[in-house]
């Protein structure tokens, strides 16, 4: 077997000349909008992403429910830092990272790369956390990418077409059971919107079933829904959700799950069994792993969901020049939210941007301040809620105010645009231009497993010393 090439890409190798090189790693919010603050400075930046795209990942649900397309809420990276002559955008996976020596090692295809920094920005965000029951995810996949989305899509039509197949009737009621664990944001707006599509958009387009009779179940460990918006919002929620026929069980806490169904255990640690074909996961996150890497070599520490506890500049401890923003940092309680990582992101560039440019002593910078723009979360059509500071809105107002922002946080004219006329279609005529699934869609996840297993196992083949030469 053939070993990966491996290269060496120093800051000299992004620029002809010598200037300052800021490694960027992640292209979520933070990565992004750190990235732009450089534009025509005196830098070169280099930005490493797993995936070419930027993705606005509070609208993913949107896409896994069909609403929305892939391009208007993924658009590519290149295509957004274009204008950005001084920064390098590059597809790598980052394996490990030597804060001693200022070097970032990653993988892209078969190069293992290596590229030094004068400056890092650690961005590369959050994955699903399963509390330590990985194998859940086979049957429960979580809602933080792309491939989230669409294989949630698939199985969530994929249940609806089956169910109008079977003539069994325990199977059809399995079959149309959803089960969405996590009553926070996410989990809400998902539980909303698989509801209306089995109510409304689902309406007469099948002949032996009847959509509506599905069965959309929000399970959560915690007392409460939505519990950062406060109780009187979170009961406003919960009253949204069961008018459209959603059942909200609360004290419910996940002990198992499988390809039939799922376990769940209440506060009396009493068990019971709840037949579903579709499991969706929104109940917790953890940071990337990257972030334990830089704090083991800092002395920093990590919290239960991996974020690097910072300084108030949000710098690692001792290391000036290593800055870790949006949902890898842990600091004054501050939420895994986009506009945590926006402004933690322009935050960290213009430090770097100050001291690059000689107005700045890193040992007198002013701390890294949160302003608080308020929280969201949409529960059906016309139906949202708002926590801005005191404030709390509900009702169509509350949407209003979520259709501004989620649409003015799109990267684009374009994907403003269709995004606008996407959620016109559903508002005014309920309709959903994006149903479309594929069963690579569905099955690429156990598709991938079997090609991990397969490469697991093979090994490398070592010819004899002596072989007989039978061609005489």
């Amino acid at each position: 077997m053939s070993t990966p090439a491996t290269r060496d890409l120093s800051a000299g190798e992004t620029s002809s000349t010598s200037r300052h090189h800021v490694v960027i790693i992640g292209s979520g919010f933070g990565g992004l909008f750190a990235a732009r603050e450089f534009k025509g400075k005196n830098v070169d930046v280099t930005l490493i992403a797993k995936t070419g795209h930027h993705l606005f990942q509070p609208l993913l649900y949107q896409v896994a429910t069909g609403i929305l397309s892939v391009g208007e809420i993924a658009p590519p990276t290149r295509f957004i830092l274009r204008d950005l002559k001084n920064v390098k955008i590059v597809l790598g996976d980052v394996s490990d990272i030597d804060v001693t020596a200022k070097k970032v090692k990653y993988v892209s295809g078969r190069l293992d790369i290596e590229t030094s920094f004068d400056s890092l920005i650690l961005a590369a965000g959050a994955n699903q956390s399963y509390f330590g029951n990985d194998h859940f995810e086979q049957y429960a996949p979580g809602m933080k990418t792309v491939d989230d989305a669409l294989e949630l899509r698939g199985r969530i039509l994929g249940a609806f077409e089956q169910a109008e197949l079977t003539t069994d009737e325990v199977e059809r009621r399995r079959l149309l059971t959803f089960v969405i664990v996590g009553a926070g944001p996410t989990g809400v707006e998902m539980a909303g919107q698989v509801a209306e599509l089995a109510r409304n958009t689902f309406k007469d387009l099948y002949r032996s079933i009847d959509p509506s009779s599905a069965r959309v179940i929000l399970l959560d460990a915690a007392p409460a829904v939505l519990p950062p918006f406060g109780p009187k919002l979170g009961d406003e929620a919960r009253r949204a959700l069961e008018k459209l026929g959603v059942e909200v069980q609360l004290g419910a806490m996940v002990s198992g799950v499988d390809g039939r169904g799922i376990t769940v255990k209440d506060e009396a640690g009493k068990e019971r069994r709840i037949e579903s074909a579709c499991k969706i996961w929104s109940a917790g996150v953890s940071a990337s792993p990257l972030g334990a890497i830089v704090a083991r070599q800092t002395g920093a520490e990590v919290d239960r969901s991996g974020r690097v506890r910072v300084e108030k500049d949000l710098s690692l401890p001792g290391e000036s020049n290593i800055f870790i923003v949006g949902d890898m940092m842990a600091l004054d309680d501050l939420p895994g939210v986009a506009q945590v990582a926006i402004q933690g992101g322009r935050y960290a560039a213009r430090q770097i941007i100050a001291e690059v440019e000689g107005s700045s002593d890193p040992t007198r910078r002013k701390p890294f301040r949160y302003f608080d723009k308020g929280s969201m979360a949409t529960v059906s059509r016309f139906n949202a809620v708002v926590k801005i500071g005191r404030i709390e809105i509900d009702g169509f107002l509350a949407w209003i105010m979520w259709l501004v922002v989620h649409l003015a946080y799109l990267v684009g004219f374009k994907s403003r645009f269709t995004a606008l006329v996407s959620w016109g279609m559903h508002v005014m005529g309920n309709q959903r231009s994006q149903l479309t699934s594929t069963s690579q869609q569905v099955y690429a996840r156990s598709a991938l497993e079997h090609i991990e297993e397969a490469a697991a196992t093979v090994t490398t083949f070592t010819p004899p010393e002596h072989v007989e030469d039978d061609s005489k």
